[in-house]
């Protein structure tokens, strides 16, 4: 019964939390201190801030050390599913249906409806992404790391993992 519990309270709080991992954290928090009463709310603010202070995405991380203090591993490897199972079911039948009608006029109209708007949420990303950066750390290391970054990915073909790396070790040592 607790594994199902694990289940239900990730993917309710997945299914219905749109905008991301961040999104989440209010139903999550919902159906762990208030449905189930697994964590106090302090508890569940240390476990945010845990999550937000490590790398990657905090929904899985979230979600994996609710099911493992609930149910162990298991739990844990039922709480990461039931945290990507939404996500992952309509990508698959949507990728279905936009597959079985790929080759209709309607949907390669969509198709090129929807090519600008993703370009200029892109856009909008790149643009915070450069004003946090020139706020943070200021104009010349943004515009290095820019350059720098621009010439690696570009002209020499770099794979952007390491580049990123490389920011992250400039970073470290000049702005840490």
């Amino acid at each position: 019964m607790i594994y199902w519990k694990i289940f239900m309270a990730n993917f309710v709080a997945n299914l219905l939390g749109y905008g991301g991992g961040p999104a989440t954290i209010p139903l999550l928090e919902h159906e762990v201190v208030e449905r189930y009463g697994w964590f106090t709310t302090n508890e569940f603010s240390e476990l945010v801030a845990l999550g937000n202070g490590l790398p990657g995405p905090i929904a899985t991380k979230m979600a994996a050390y609710i099911g493992y203090e609930q149910g162990g591993i298991l739990g844990a490897l039922i709480g990461l599913f039931a945290t990507v199972a939404p996500s992952m079911i309509l990508m698959l039948a949507l990728l279905g249906i936009l597959m079985k009608y790929k080759h209709s006029p309607k949907v390669q109209r969509l198709a090129q409806y929807v090519r600008p708007a993703i370009a200029v949420l892109l856009a909008v990303m790149a643009y915070d992404f450069f004003f946090s950066s020139y706020e943070v750390a200021g104009f010349w290391h943004m515009a290095f790391i820019a350059v720098v970054s621009f010439l690696l990915l570009e002209k020499f073909k770099v794979n952007p993992v390491f580049v990123v790396i490389g920011a992250l070790i400039y970073g470290g040592i000049l702005l840490g």
